[in-house]
């Protein structure tokens, strides 16, 4: 039975990855070393690492599930209102059928929160 898909997702520095999933996000650090920090939040987890060749190659989309879209978008426009993506900084509709908005850090990697109708 496969349990949960972890991403690893490759900064220059490990204090950007941790300023999107920790300081905007709210994750948990449940690890951290000179270059990897592995974060949490609400089950959802994923490998921050300190690694310049492999963060220039790839600046990922990350889509996180949610039934709780209003509450999470509530909590990061309170706290870190900058870190809205531009081109979905409200909730929307989107034609396939989710709610959706985002979130995007300065190096680009975007995380998109979904909630699906019921």
């Amino acid at each position: 039975m496969i349990q949960r898909l972890i991403p690893k997702i490759f900064y220059n520095k490990l204090n950007e990855g941790l300023d999107l999933f920790v300081d905007c996000l709210g994750f948990q650090v449940l690890h951290r070393d000179e270059n990897l920090a592995v974060v949490s939040r609400d089950g959802a987890k994923a490998y921050i690492v300190e690694n310049a060749e492999y963060a220039a190659k790839d600046r990922p989309e990350i889509a996180l599930e949610t039934d709780t879209i209003h509450e999470l978008f509530a909590e990061i426009k309170a706290k870190r209102p900058e870190m809205l993506h531009p081109n979905l900084n409200t909730i929307r509709r989107q034609p396939w059928g989710p709610l959706e908005f985002a979130v995007l850090d300065k190096t680009t990697v975007s995380v998109v929160f979904r909630q699906w109708p019921q």
